[in-house]
């Protein structure tokens, strides 16, 4: 089925995702990768504060290319989101509400989604210059010296992904593979 969303991300937006739906996202959503997490992982761990705020947001796990002239990001195509794995509970616990990457995730991570009622999104690798047509607005607000790493806010229009896991941990890619 597909559906349309808006961020913020709520329980009540989330509440009829089911694995397998087709969703187009507008409104504002976050990048992180591996090194970002490391670095938020380790700030919790400090007391220190995020430089994001987690509560019903999105986390898209991408390090763009540099943007060509006129568009405000260069290709943005996801990256394996079992490398976030270490993480992500931490910060579903913190109130994120959804991740978009690819690939599988752990069964940490997967009952972490169902505990706090989150969702995990795929979007399709190898189509980062299709993504990132999608993508309207782009700024680094925190770890600029991680370059593509950096956490970036941007600004989405229809920005289209497929629900892999939801807030009750049905997970397509095993639905997928028991058919």
């Amino acid at each position: 089925m597909e559906k349309t969303i808006n961020t913020p991300l709520t329980e009540d937006k989330i509440s009829d995702l089911k694995a397998g739906d087709y969703v187009y996202i507008t409104g504002t959503i976050y990048t992180a990768r591996d090194a970002a997490h490391k670095r938020m992982y380790d700030a919790l761990n400090n007391n220190e504060s995020l430089p994001i705020e987690m509560e019903n947001n999105i986390i898209y796990y991408m390090g763009p290319s540099p943007a060509r002239e006129g568009r405000p990001i260069g290709s943005a195509g996801p990256t394996t989101a079992s490398r976030m794995d270490k993480y992500a509970p931490s910060l579903l616990d913190l109130g994120l509400k959804g991740m978009i990457g690819k690939g599988k995730r752990s069964k940490e991570v997967i009952d972490a989604i169902v505990r706090n009622k989150c969702v995990y999104f795929a979007a399709v690798g190898g189509a980062g210059a299709i993504l990132s047509k999608c993508i309207t607005e782009s700024e680094v607000i925190a770890y600029d010296d991680l370059g593509t790493e950096a956490i970036r806010k941007l600004t989405v229009k229809d920005f289209p992904v497929i629900v892999v896991i939801d807030k009750d941990g049905n997970n397509l890619y095993e639905m997928v593979t028991n058919n």
